[in-house]
């Protein structure tokens, strides 16, 4: 017994000797608590992985995932922004969603992210479609490289064998990483790969569509010998007129879904699939081409899906996809939608977020960047899921390199309540225009107001119009924190019935506010306002799950679905 007594104890500090030294798992201390940097994850990847389900898992875009085909398994190289979180440590943000079957938390998140997450402090059970809000461990370079990529150490690899597989040096690995020498590595820990360049090829998972053949150009002489220089990339479907009137049982007044900026837009039906198509006059052919060039080159899970189009002799047609929900505004604004589907705090974050990524991939991702000029709740849409896509490219512009940045100079168009101060000025559309425009959308996720209204003044008795940026402001000026926030309690939509965290509407409203700012050089990139609302989304998920343990189930029955 005493043997065994000796043994154990012995293990004990082995096991804590051990522990001390594997320093190289615990996450990278901050250099700058405001800093926000470009990382990378490598990701062992199951043979049957798909790009679906890496996106779900990194909260990523498609063209974040590279891949390297050399080596087997393979790895996938994902690119995340990282940021100063937890206890002043380098992290990301994610979520993961149990699949297949009931799990331990904890169990479940080791096994899916292979050592690349921080474990969650719990060991209870999770019930499948639980959603469980994760760190990713990632770095931020101090300067000397210009990315950092997570690497989990490997049975045989070594720091030479990293150093030329990646090409970089041992002593640039070991500086990194504060290593004595090359036999400083354990297998499962996380070590950081300094990197000069982005790693990998871009990945072709099974789940990828390939590129369509080209599409014929429409024989009409509406837009004949003009699609041939407005569709760099992908062709659209062309339709006939004749399918599109039997698809819509000719414009029927009970298909019309509503009017857009350039056109009304219908319900329809083609090929076996619910679209919507919109109809414009053919005196719209600026328009047409616009909205053609941007989404036959844009795509994106939160950008509206351009599916293709039709021309007749007078008209032009746009067909997307379906949004099943309609629009935001329908749901914020409109009394017969708000009094059966009132949306959930936890719905509001996840449209703010959906939204955020799809202006963040215009402005930054694509081959050539954009400015919407036309953000607002009417355009942003909602899927059977609830889940947001931006719409109305009519008005989209590409950004042109100027002194200052990207801008495009054009007449002011929009809609009133949405347009930016500079933008009314001198007519300058930039990415900081729509992230204004965007900060409103985000007051009236809060509020549930119109973005202007008419209110009466005491003394005269007349109706003045204001904005609702003007007026959340002047609430916020009476709130200095989320504890003493009677002034913008008073403004929050009360359909709401109180079933919010006060905290995370407060760091929403702020957010609105810095999107808002007079100054469009203090207003946050859409990069930094997606991993706000990222923020803002855990921390709501968190404290739903405190409420009903199951958060999906609890935002269920919350909008009644």
């Amino acid at each position: 017994m005493a043997e065994i007594l000796q043994n154990a104890v012995l293990a004990f500090f082995f096991f804590l000797i051990l522990s001390q030294c594997h320093s190289t798992s615990r996450p990278l201390n901050c250099s700058e608590t405001a800093r926000i940097c470009t990382s990378f994850l490598a990701f062992k990847a199951a043979p049957n992985v798909t790009i679906s389900l890496v996106q779900s898992m990194f909260d990523v875009f498609p063209e974040d995932v590279t891949a390297d085909k050399s080596s087997s398994p393979d790895y996938l190289f994902i690119r995340k922004n990282c940021s100063c979180l937890y206890n002043k440590k380098y992290l990301a943000n994610t979520t993961f969603t149990m699949r297949g079957r009931e799990g331990l938390v904890n169990e479940t998140v080791a096994s899916a992210y292979d050592g690349l997450a921080l474990l969650p402090n719990s060991t209870r059970r999770a019930r499948v479609g639980a959603v469980i809000s994760l760190h990713l461990i990632c770095g931020c370079s101090s300067g000397l490289w210009n990315y950092l990529m997570s690497y989990v150490m490997e049975e045989g690899d070594s720091v030479q064998s990293l150093s030329s597989r990646f090409g970089v040096s041992m002593d640039d690995i070991e500086t990194v990483n504060g290593m004595d020498g090359p036999n400083g590595g354990f297998v499962g820990d996380v070590y950081y790969i300094p990197l000069n360049s982005v790693p990998g090829q871009p990945y072709l998972g099974d789940d990828i569509s390939p590129t369509t053949q080209p599409a014929p150009a429409p024989t009409s002489s509406t837009v004949s010998g003009i699609t041939a220089d407005a569709f760099d990339i992908e062709k659209p479907i062309i339709f006939t007129f004749e399918g599109i009137l039997l698809g819509t049982d000719s414009f029927s007044d009970t298909n019309l879904l509503g009017h857009g900026t350039y056109g009304s837009v219908y319900y329809g039906f083609l090929r076996d699939q619910e679209v919507a198509i919109k109809r414009m006059t053919a005196t719209k052919i600026k328009e047409f081409i616009a909205e053609m060039k941007v989404l036959c080159n844009v795509h994106h899970s939160s950008l509206v899906e351009l599916i293709g189009y039709a021309v007749s002799t007078d008209e032009l047609f746009l067909v997307y996809e379906y949004a099943q929900k309609g629009s935001l505004k329908n749901h914020l604004h409109d009394s017969q939608y708000k009094d059966h589907t009132s949306l959930s705090w936890i719905t509001r974050v996840q449209i703010a977020l959906d939204a955020a990524k799809g202006l963040e991939y215009i402005h930054e991702h694509t081959k050539n960047h954009y400015v919407h000029r036309d953000i607002k709740s009417s355009n942003i849409l909602l899927d059977s899921d609830f889940r947001a896509k931006i719409s109305d490219f009519g008005l989209a512009k590409l950004l042109a390199p100027t002194n200052d940045g990207e801008a495009s100079t054009t007449k002011v168009v929009g809609t009133f309540g949405y347009l930016a101060p500079e933008y009314l000025r001198n007519g300058l559309a930039t990415s900081k225009s729509d992230v204004y425009a965007f900060g409103v959308v985000l007051f009236e996720l809060i509020s549930g107001r119109e973005t202007i209204s008419k209110t009466e003044e005491t003394l005269t008795g007349k109706f003045q119009r204001r904005s609702l940026a003007s007026i959340m402001l002047a609430a916020l000026k009476k709130a200095p924190n989320s504890t003493s926030m009677a002034s913008l309690k008073e403004y929050i939509d009360p359909s709401l019935k109180d079933l919010y965290p006060h905290d995370c509407v407060y760091k929403m409203a702020l957010l609105a506010k810095e999107c808002v700012d007079e100054d469009p050089i203090l207003r946050p990139d859409m990069k930094q306002v997606v991993i706000s609302i990222s923020h803002i989304l855990l921390s709501s998920v968190e404290w739903e799950a405190t409420l009903a343990g199951n958060s999906q189930v609890f935002s269920g029955l919350v909008q009644g679905r």
